[in-house]
C-alpha cells in the first residue's frame, strides 16, 4: 500500500484530468470522472476511474456534455460497455501531474474510441495508414 491511499484527500483536485500511464510507461488516457462507493462507515472512496467521452460528456453537462456523450455513444464499437472503467485497485503510483496502473494500454482498453476512428475513418482515407 502506499502512504497516499492511507490520507483523506480532494479526489476531485487529486485524480480528475490526470494522465493515465500504463505498466509501460505509455500514455493510456486521461482521468474524466471517477467511480465512488459508499463505506458502511458513511464515507465516500474512490472504487474506479472512468474514462473516455461517455464518463467526460455528464461531467461536463449542459449541451457541450450531451453532444460530447452521443458523439461517444455513436462512434464507439457496439459490443463495448461504456465508459472504460479502470479499479482503483490498479493504480500503483499517483503524482501531480499523472498516475499510473498495473496493466498495459490495451488491456484498459482506454483508447478503444481512438481504435474505432483509426479503423473506421483514417485507415480509408488515401495515404491514412503511413
Amino acid at each position: 500500500m502506499t502512504e497516499w491511499q492511507h490520507q483523506v484527500c480532494d479526489a476531485n483536485d487529486l485524480l480528475l484530468d490526470r494522465l493515465i500511464l500504463d505498466c509501460d510507461g505509455q500514455p493510456a488516457g486521461m482521468v474524466d470522472d471517477l467511480e465512488l462507493t459508499e463505506t458502511p462507515g458513511s464515507a465516500l472512496v474512490v472504487s474506479a476511474i472512468l474514462c473516455g467521452p461517455t464518463a467526460l460528456g455528464p461531467r461536463l453537462g449542459g449541451r457541450i456534455g450531451t453532444w460530447w456523450l452521443a458523439i461517444g455513444r455513436r462512434l464507439r464499437p457496439l459490443d463495448d460497455p461504456y465508459p472504460v472503467r479502470i479499479p482503483f485497485g490498479d493504480v500503483v503510483a499517483l503524482d501531480r501531474r499523472q498516475l499510473t496502473v498495473r496493466r498495459p494500454g490495451a488491456e484498459n482498453k482506454t483508447w478503444r474510441l481512438r481504435d474505432w476512428v483509426y479503423e473506421k475513418v483514417i485507415r480509408r482515407i488515401p495515404g491514412g495508414t503511413r
